[in-house]
């Protein structure tokens, strides 16, 4: 925030201002905890809603949108895939609707060019059409089923029995995007405080500061540093971190987080005239990943995957990133142990081809069958914060939660925020502020 003070208002000068504002304003009516796409979003737009009101974002990272709305694909989602009535269908048509009209209005470019999801084997044909009426069922735009000469028609090297054509599925920078949601809540009043990583939560005493804010501004949120804000109410939406978060404020555990990896590949720049828009498999419900997929992207390079293996870190990107708390906690954890035993052969043949470069081409292969191991390379990896039960069970959907006692009732959690989160953004931002006028009677 101290860089982008620089930048629009010159130099030291405004940087010394930000770091004193810091200090001098510590009292909030709501603290969103969390800087990705959803935080962002969600702050904005508590704050245009309600601007007498005072609102921060706290981010642990000194960066906004650093993890996994920094590490995405990029794509805009149309809702074919998700159960109908669900709030993850709901949330995606409307979300992508208004990041559209929000991209036209603040001049940030995106590219609607469409998606195919394509059947390579006949098994897949009725498995493709059953999600083509899911689709009309979630009042996706544009739908409609094409056959093989149509396919080469959109995708000249695409090579597929039958797909499932979606012309509203575009891309576009979501960090552009989050980037421009913190301007947005900057502009209207809102403080963001980076480098804030939230350890602790407590209520406040009276004598805690010598004067009234313990009586006005009930809750302490505490950073790693030993800093403190005084607030009145709580958002979280700590991704990758929102059960440890629901924890500390003494609320439910449950549903935990188990990080996956995925691992892209990259087509080189002189073979990316192969794809022109994105190419996805039928997802095989046996498993509870979408496949390897095709996709273009804003800076014209093309990603491949990706895979999806278990991280041995919440924020590791690198094969070998290790952390010991992230890894005992996810391996204790029973709802783990039950998920990979019902999916033990898909799990194998993930880490089979993380591992070797050529099972990973053979996968693209099906689609565009000219693709070679020389003509790809290793790309960038993302950390997704899978939801899960202790069943065993994917969270599939949307959750949101808070507590009970002093602090659980001043909190709204935003538990599990999945893939098309950030498509959903706005669409989920405006959820959490109707849920947060209604808890907290703003």
């Amino acid at each position: 925030m101290a860089a982008l003070l620089a930048r629009r208002c010159g130099g030291a000068a405004a940087v010394a201002l930000w770091r004193a504002q810091r200090r001098q304003r510590s009292t909030f009516d709501v603290a969103v905890v969390g800087a990705g796409i959803v935080g962002l979003a969600a702050a904005r737009q508590l704050v245009l809603r309600h601007p007498t009101l005072a609102f921060a974002v706290l981010e642990k990272e000194q960066q906004l949108a650093h993890h996994q709305s920094g590490h995405n694909s990029g794509v805009i989602h149309s809702g074919i895939y998700y159960t109908p009535g669900s709030l993850k269908a709901k949330l995606c048509v409307q979300g992508a609707a208004l990041c559209y009209e929000y991209c036209d209005r603040k001049g940030i470019p995106y590219k609607q060019c469409g998606k195919l999801i394509v059947a390579v084997e006949q098994d897949e044909i009725p498995r493709l059409k059953a999600l083509y009426e899911r689709g009309l069922q979630n009042n996706v735009r544009g739908l409609k089923l094409i056959g093989t000469k149509e396919i080469q028609a959109k995708e000249p090297f695409c090579r597929g029995l039958m797909a499932l054509d979606s012309p509203y599925t575009g891309i576009v920078d979501y960090r552009q995007v989050a980037q421009s949601y913190a301007e947005d809540f900057q502009e209207a009043g809102g403080t963001i405080l980076t480098d804030f990583e939230v350890t602790d939560m407590e209520m406040a005493k009276e004598s805690a500061s010598g004067s009234e804010d313990g009586l006005q501004y009930p809750v302490i949120v505490r950073s790693s540093k030993g800093e403190e804000i005084y607030c009145r109410h709580i958002v979280t939406c700590a991704g990758l971190y929102s059960d440890r978060l629901s924890e500390i404020s003494g609320c439910s555990p449950e549903p935990r987080i188990v990080p996956f990896r995925g691992d892209y590949l990259v087509l080189k720049p002189e073979k990316c005239y192969m794809v022109k828009g994105n190419i996805y498999p039928v997802p095989n419900p046996r498993f509870p990943f979408l496949g390897f997929h095709f996709t273009p992207r804003m800076d014209g390079s093309v990603w491949l995957g990706p895979n999806a293996v278990l991280a041995f870190k919440r924020e590791g990107y690198k094969l070998f990133d290790f952390s010991t708390t992230d890894f005992l906690d996810a391996v204790m954890y029973s709802g783990l142990w039950r998920l990979v035993l019902r999916n033990l052969s898909y799990g194998l043949s993930e880490m089979y081809r993380a591992c070797f470069l050529s099972a990973q081409v053979k996968e693209l292969q099906k689609f565009i069958p000219e693709v070679t191991v020389n003509d790809v390379l290793r790309g960038p990896s993302g950390v997704r914060a899978q939801a899960l039960d202790s069943d065993g069970n994917l969270v599939d959907d949307f959750v949101f939660d808070g507590g009970t006692g002093d602090i659980g009732s001043r909190i709204l959690h935003v538990r599990n925020a999945p893939s098309p989160a950030a498509t959903s953004s706005l669409a989920i931002a405006e959820m959490i502020a109707d849920e947060a006028r209604q808890r907290f009677e703003l």
